[in-house]
C-alpha cells in the first residue's frame, strides 16, 4: 500500500512537469509569432511603394544608388509568390546580357533598364505584390524590396435606370450611377445643380454597392439615389461624381409632376387698349402636366376652351371693359380674374368746318369731350399756340383764321378744328399824306379794313408804290403823286358788301413856296417892330425919371403919358399879329 501511494505521487509530479513544459513551449511559440509578426510589419512599413496605372508599364527601381554600378557583380529580380515562396524573374551578371528566367505570368512582360530597374509591362491587379532586387557586390549581398500598387480609373461613369417622372413629396428611385472597372473601388457622390446631395433619411437616400470581377479583380461601384422631389426641382440637373478621380457624369433632368396650386389670368393687348383693337386672355396654371382645358368667364358668359389656354376678343369697344375670369374645368374654384379697361376719347367741336360770320356778330363755340380718363385741352390759331380757349362775343376781322383744339389723354389724342371767315363792307380807317424824300412828290396812304379783300382806287393818277398783304382783314395802299395845283384827292375801297370813300387836300409845290415866303416875312416884320418899340420905350422912361428928380409936379403928367404910350404899343402889337 505504501508503495502504491508513492507511485501515484510520482505520476502526479510527472504529469505536472509535462504540463509545465507544454505551457512554456506554448508561451515561447506565441512570443515567437508576435515577434515574427512585428518584424514583418516593420519590414512592410519600411518597403518603398510604387504606384502604377493599370495596363501601363511599371518602372521598379533597384539599389537607388546605394552601391556604385561598377561594383555590382550580379543583379537579380524576384517576386513574392506568397506562402513564403518567391519566383525568379531575370538575372544580369556584369559584362553580360540579361537572362530572363520567368516562365509564368511574367514571361514576356519583364525586362531590365540600364540602371537595373525592373520594367514590368501591361500592369495588372495581380502585380500588387513585393518585388525584390538582389545585388551582389564583392562579398556583400543586399536586397531591395519594393511594394507595387496598381490604380485604374473607372472605364466610364454614367447614370442609368432613370425614373420616368417624379411626384412631389413621394420618395422615388431616381437613378443609378455606375463607376465600372476601377481600382480601388470608386466612391460616388450625387449632385443637384452642382451641389452635393447628402443622405439625410428624409427625402434623400443613397445606397452604394461594389462588385469585383473574379478574373480582372477590378471593382464596379453602383450608387442608387432615392429622392423625394420638390416643385423647384423642375429642370434641375442631377449628376454623379467619383471622389478619387473627380470624374463627372452627363447631367440628367426629370419630369416633376404636381397638382395645380395657382391659376393666373394674363391679358395681352397693345397699350393703350382702344376701341377696335384685339385682346387675348391667357390662363396659366402651375400644375405639371399643365391642364389642357379652361373655362373663360366673359362678363356673364362662360366659354370652354379645350387643348388651349387662350381666348381672343376682336374689335373691342368701350363696352368690353369689365372683369374677366378663367378657371379649371375639373376644379371651378381654382380661378383667376383681371380687370380689362378699353380706353376711349371722343371730341365734338361745334361749329366745325368753315364758319362765315359778319364783322360784329357773335360766335358760340362748344367743345364736348367724352373720355375714359381726365384730359388736357390746348388751342392753336393758324398753328400758333393760344393761352386759352377762344371767345367770340363780337367777331372782328383779326379773329379770322384756322382754329384747332388738341385733346390728349395719356397716349391718346384727338384733334378738331374750324375755319373762321369774317366778312363785311370795307371801312377806311385812315387816309394820310407824307412828303417825299426828294421834296418834289407826296405819298398818299390809304388804310382800310374789310373782307373779302377790298379793291382800292384813287381819284388821281399816281405811281403805285406798294400794297401790303391782306392780313386779318386789313390792307394798306400807297401811291406817289406830284401835284401841280391844290387838289382834293379821294380814296375809295369796295368789295361785295359795300364801299367807303374819304378825301384829303393836297397842295401843289408852288403854293407851298408862296405860303412859306409869306410866313417868313410876317415873322421878320413883327420882330423888327418889337425891337423899335422896345428901344423907344426905354429912352422915354429914362428921360421921365430924370425930370421927376427935379420937380415932383410932373410925376402925374408923366404917368398919363406912360399909359398913352403903353396903349399905343399894344395897338401896334395887335396890328402886327393881324
Amino acid at each position: 500500500m505504501p508503495g502504491s501511494n508513492q507511485c501515484r505521487k510520482f505520476n502526479r509530479r510527472e504529469r505536472a512537469g509535462r504540463i509545465l513544459l507544454l505551457l512554456k513551449a506554448l508561451l515561447f511559440v506565441t512570443a515567437l509569432q508576435a515577434l515574427l509578426q512585428l518584424q514583418a510589419e516593420l519590414v512592410a512599413s519600411s518597403l518603398e511603394t510604387i504606384n502604377g496605372l493599370y495596363g501601363g508599364t511599371l518602372v521598379i527601381p533597384c539599389n537607388t544608388g546605394a552601391i556604385k554600378a561598377e561594383d555590382i557583380l550580379i543583379t537579380k529580380w524576384k517576386y513574392d509568390k506568397g506562402d513564403g515562396l518567391s519566383g525568379d524573374l531575370l538575372v544580369k551578371q556584369r559584362d553580360q546580357n540579361t537572362s530572363i528566367i520567368a516562365n509564368d505570368e511574367y514571361k514576356g512582360r519583364v525586362s531590365m533598364a540600364a540602371n537595373f530597374s525592373l520594367l514590368l509591362s501591361d500592369a495588372r491587379l495581380t502585380d500588387q505584390r513585393t518585388f525584390t532586387c538582389m545585388v551582389v557586390a564583392g562579398a556583400n549581398i543586399v536586397e531591395y524590396p519594393v511594394n507595387i500598387v496598381v490604380y485604374k480609373t473607372p472605364t466610364e461613369l454614367k447614370i442609368s435606370d432613370k425614373a420616368e417622372e417624379l411626384e412631389i413629396g413621394k420618395p422615388t428611385k431616381l437613378a443609378t450611377c455606375v463607376a465600372a472597372e476601377a481600382n480601388p473601388a470608386a466612391n460616388i457622390t450625387w449632385l443637384k445643380n452642382n451641389t452635393p446631395l447628402v443622405a439625410d433619411g428624409d427625402g434623400t437616400s443613397i445606397h452604394a454597392s461594389v462588385l469585383v470581377d473574379p478574373i480582372t479583380g477590378l471593382s464596379t461601384t453602383s450608387s442608387v439615389l432615392e429622392y423625394s422631389a420638390k416643385k423647384e426641382d423642375t429642370n434641375a440637373e442631377f449628376t454623379c461624381r467619383t471622389v478619387e478621380d473627380d470624374l463627372v457624369s452627363q447631367p440628367v433632368t426629370f419630369t416633376i409632376t404636381y397638382s395645380t396650386e395657382n391659376v393666373v389670368l394674363q391679358v395681352t393687348a397693345v397699350d393703350p387698349l382702344v376701341e377696335g383693337d384685339n385682346l387675348t386672355l391667357k390662363c396659366v396654371a402651375d400644375g405639371n402636366p399643365a391642364p389642357t382645358s379652361f373655362n373663360f368667364h366673359l362678363k356673364g358668359e362662360v366659354v370652354k376652351v379645350e387643348n388651349a389656354n387662350t381666348y381672343t376678343i376682336t374689335n373691342v369697344t368701350r363696352d368690353t371693359s369689365g372683369e374677366y375670369k378663367c378657371s379649371l374645368v375639373d376644379n371651378p374654384t381654382m380661378e383667376a380674374s383681371e380687370e380689362v379697361v378699353v380706353k376711349y376719347l371722343d371730341v365734338i367741336l361745334s361749329p366745325s368746318g368753315t364758319v362765315v360770320k359778319n364783322a360784329g356778330e357773335t360766335l358760340d363755340l362748344g367743345l364736348h369731350i367724352d373720355s375714359s380718363e381726365a384730359t388736357k385741352v390746348s388751342w392753336t390759331k393758324d398753328n400758333f399756340k393760344l393761352n386759352k380757349e377762344p371767345k367770340f362775343t363780337k367777331v372782328t376781322y383779326s379773329d379770322a383764321g384756322r382754329y384747332e383744339c388738341d385733346v390728349t389723354m395719356g397716349l391718346l389724342n384727338q384733334k378738331a378744328s374750324f375755319e373762321l371767315v369774317v366778312e363785311g363792307a370795307p371801312v377806311i380807317r385812315q387816309l394820310s399824306k407824307q412828303r417825299g424824300d426828294d421834296g418834289q412828290h407826296k405819298v398818299l396812304v390809304c388804310e382800310a379794313e374789310g373782307s373779302p379783300k377790298p379793291s382800292v382806287s384813287w381819284s388821281i393818277n399816281g405811281t403805285s408804290l406798294d400794297e401790303s398783304p391782306f392780313i386779318n382783314g386789313k390792307i394798306t395802299h400807297r401811291i406817289k403823286v406830284v401835284p401841280t395845283a391844290n387838289l382834293t384827292v379821294s380814296c375809295t375801297v369796295s368789295n361785295d358788301f359795300g364801299m367807303d370813300t374819304r378825301t384829303i387836300n393836297v397842295s401843289s409845290r408852288q403854293t407851298d413856296g408862296d405860303q412859306t415866303r409869306l410866313v417868313v416875312g410876317v415873322v421878320v416884320g413883327l420882330l423888327v417892330a418889337a425891337v423899335v418899340l422896345g428901344l423907344a420905350y426905354w429912352v422915354y422912361m429914362k428921360k421921365s425919371k430924370q425930370g421927376s428928380w427935379k420937380t415932383g409936379e410932373k410925376e402925374n403928367g408923366s404917368s398919363e403919358e406912360e399909359k398913352k404910350l403903353e396903349e399905343k404899343v399894344e395897338e401896334n402889337s395887335q396890328k402886327a399879329e393881324v
